[in-house]
């Protein structure tokens, strides 16, 4: 009698330490969505305020009216686009990458930083496009550990993931010109 009740009692344990393992890693995977979560949200905001940046360069009056439209379309372009992550957000963000690139040659800059608020514009400017690449990136590492996390046995065999579909990296040209640095 003592015999099987030591296996009963092995059992038991067996099965707490399976259960608080997958209660555990369960709530790790939870964790790491609500920060992927996190992170794409603020790289939504930082997407809207590169595009707000350069719709206020666009209007500044600093610019030739052929660049400001080019560049204002570009940027109301990235502000209209769906706000999910896909083909069609991530060509308008590319579409703004480009007019910023046609916009902000070496002599416009120059031209930008002899007035006050040129200067002022393109702090903002510069600083918002700073912004998106850091947070794409945050965002990029936190969907590479959502992926490498859901690789594993335990969330496949027991679908820990439930129906969340796999999350995607985020791809499209941030680079800002590399003479819009302001010093």
């Amino acid at each position: 009698m003592s015999e099987v009740l030591s296996w009963v009692f092995a059992v038991l344990f067996v099965l707490v330490v399976i259960a608080w393992y997958l209660s555990y890693t369960a709530a790790r995977l939870d964790r790491l969505h609500v920060r992927l979560s996190g992170t794409l949200a603020a790289l939504d905001a930082r997407l809207v305020r590169r595009a707000e940046a350069a719709v206020e360069l666009a209007n500044s009056g600093l610019l030739d009216g052929a660049t400001s439209l080019i560049l204002a379309n570009a940027a109301a372009g990235s502000l209209e686009a769906p706000s999910e992550h896909g083909g069609a957000r991530e060509l308008a963000e590319n579409d703004l990458t480009e007019a910023l690139d046609v916009a902000l040659t070496p002599e416009t800059v120059a031209d930008l930083k002899a007035t006050a608020l040129g200067t002022d514009v393109l702090a903002r400017l510069s600083s918002a496009c700073t912004r998106v690449q850091l947070a794409r990136r945050f965002h990029n590492d936190a969907v590479t550990d959502v992926r490498r996390v859901r690789r594993k046995w335990a969330i496949r065999v027991f679908h820990l993931a439930g129906h969340t579909p796999l999350p995607r990296t985020v791809e499209f040209n941030d680079e800002a010109p590399e003479h819009l640095v302001v010093a």
